[in-house]
């Protein structure tokens, strides 16, 4: 058995539970880029696997994760080619596939299903979609992640597990080459497995409701972001985003442009009024 996740936080509460029920006995493998943004033409062959690796080093680069790219500790490809690989020597292989109501799992859903095709009746998948589960605290919630179920309550969506349809093999890879070829920088779901697109822009404006006229870490402004935002995403994309808009010369920036942890920003019309101010 393979149990494929699309988040590390996943792995641990996974393994717990695995421990606790060995019927589920089995390799946990983690597909690792994080396919809700960036570029997705012709991800399936080589010009538009480049592209995207392009892009991610210019979204990492400066950054403690710049050399991930470069080194292969990231390659979904390579990874996918072995799960392949395996599936087809040995014919009794299955695999589960993890996956919880968020944009990031989904999307990574539909990237791996164009692989999993020929292995029809093989391949299972557990999605969480508005399902309750109970907290460490006795109380019922619908959880967006994964790993915000206890290994107990992994046992519980275990039963879940139903085989991908003949029909989902079809539509949902015409779904997901459809999105591709749209070629937005962003992916967002709306409900069940239905992803809407949207410019690589989309979370610039709910960023920009935690930035002031003062000066303030950019970690702050990120740590706001991803606690109070509706609509979020990884860490890394939003401080690329910061970046965008530094270079934009829509964001004033001092310090060291690096990471989290290298600089402040402030609005830029903060320089503007006191240029007004200084005039009167």
């Amino acid at each position: 058995m393979i149990h494929i996740v699309f988040n590390s936080a996943d792995k641990e509460p996974l393994q717990k539970a695995i421990e606790l029920d060995t019927s589920l006995e089995g390799e946990i493998i983690q597909i690792k880029d994080d396919y809700a943004v960036g570029p997705l033409r012709n991800c399936y062959i080589a010009e538009g696997i480049e592209a995207r690796k392009a892009w991610w080093q210019e979204v990492l680069a400066g950054t403690d994760l710049a050399t991930s790219i470069d080194s292969g500790a990231v390659d979904d490809y390579k990874t996918v080619a072995e799960i392949v690989g395996r599936l087809r020597r040995n014919l009794s292989d299955v695999v589960w596939v993890w996956a919880a109501q968020n944009k990031h799992d989904v999307s990574g859903y539909y990237w791996l299903l164009h692989y999993l095709k020929e292995f029809q009746g093989r391949v299972y998948i557990l999605y969480l979609n508005n399902l309750p589960f109970i907290n460490e605290k006795g109380l019922i919630f619908y959880p967006q992640w994964l790993s915000e179920i206890s290994p107990r309550e992994f046992l519980k969506a275990k039963k879940l597990a139903r085989l991908i349809t003949p029909s989902e093999f079809e539509i949902d890879p015409d779904e997901w080459k459809r999105l591709c070829d749209e070629n937005k920088g962003v992916r967002v779901l709306e409900g069940g497995k239905k992803l809407s697109l949207a410019d690589y822009d989309f979370y610039d404006a709910d960023l920009s409701k935690f930035i002031t006229d003062d000066w303030q870490k950019a970690s702050r402004v990120i740590n706001q972001f991803l606690s109070k935002s509706k609509h979020t995403t990884g860490d890394v994309y939003v401080l690329w985003r910061l970046k965008e808009q530094v270079k934009a010369d829509m964001l004033e920036m001092r310090s060291e442009l690096r990471n989290t942890k290298d600089f402040e920003i402030r609005r830029k019309v903060a320089i503007h009024n006191s240029v007004q101010e200084q005039d009167i």
